[in-house]
């Protein structure tokens, strides 16, 4: 499914508006958001504090995230298992991640398959408005810091400018036998997230990462929050 920005904006408005109230939205209200506008994330289920797993039909393997507003960073807290093979292994993940302080349930999603690693974020800067980030993910903004700033709301030119600015881009061309990304989803993907700080309401949108692949995109991580 495509939007039009027109349908992006509303969306946001409607998600919004039925959210009022709410100030941070964690990884599954987000993803929810996201899958509702046409971009692709993992299939998923979230597991409440009382522990109960439904049904489902996800596929094994299955990561396992805790899930609360008050957790800034996952991975810090030990909220992360990966590469579950079985009911076993998911049951006991859920009942070791509800026992994180602060724990409101946890989101159980399928695995993704490795690509490259990208961030894709926004956020309302207080002398420019709503702006849109975008870098390479893993060493490439840890250590060189390799991201770029464009000011939101972006044209489709304006999104391959930003994207060439980072010192990785040669990595989305296809580098060493690797083949090239599929930059049409990176750029819907980047206009999505422009419209969505277009519209005036978003403090902050966190996509990391998104891994790209020869064909297609896939949001593993996102946060946002709305403006107070």
């Amino acid at each position: 499914m495509t939007l039009t920005d027109d349908s992006i904006l509303k969306n946001t408005a409607f998600f919004l508006e039925k959210n009022k109230g709410k100030k941070v939205f964690v990884e599954h209200e987000v993803k929810r958001f996201l899958r509702s506008i046409g971009l692709s994330v993992p299939n998923g289920i979230f597991v409440g504090k009382d522990g109960y797993i439904p049904s489902s039909s996800l596929a094994y393997p299955l990561a396992a995230k805790v899930s609360s507003a008050k957790i800034t960073s996952k991975s810090d807290v030990g909220g992360i298992r990966l590469g579950l093979k079985n009911d076993a292994e998911l049951k006991k993940a859920v009942s070791e991640l509800l026992r994180i302080e602060y724990a409101e349930g946890v989101f159980v999603e399928e695995m993704a398959p490795e690509g490259i690693e990208v961030i894709i974020g926004g956020v309302t800067d207080k002398q420019f408005g709503p702006v849109v980030m975008f870098g390479l993910g893993g060493v490439f903004v840890e250590l060189f810091k390799d991201i770029a700033f464009a000011i939101a709301p972006l044209r489709e030119e304006d999104a391959f400018w930003l994207i060439k600015q980072v010192k990785g881009y040669k990595l989305l061309e296809g580098f060493r036998g690797k083949a090239a990304v599929d930059k049409d989803a990176l750029i819907k993907t980047i206009l999505t997230v422009s419209e969505i700080m277009a519209s005036g309401d978003v403090e902050e949108i966190d996509l990391n990462p998104v891994a790209l692949y020869p064909k297609g995109a896939m949001i593993l991580d996102a946060k946002m929050a709305i403006r107070t």
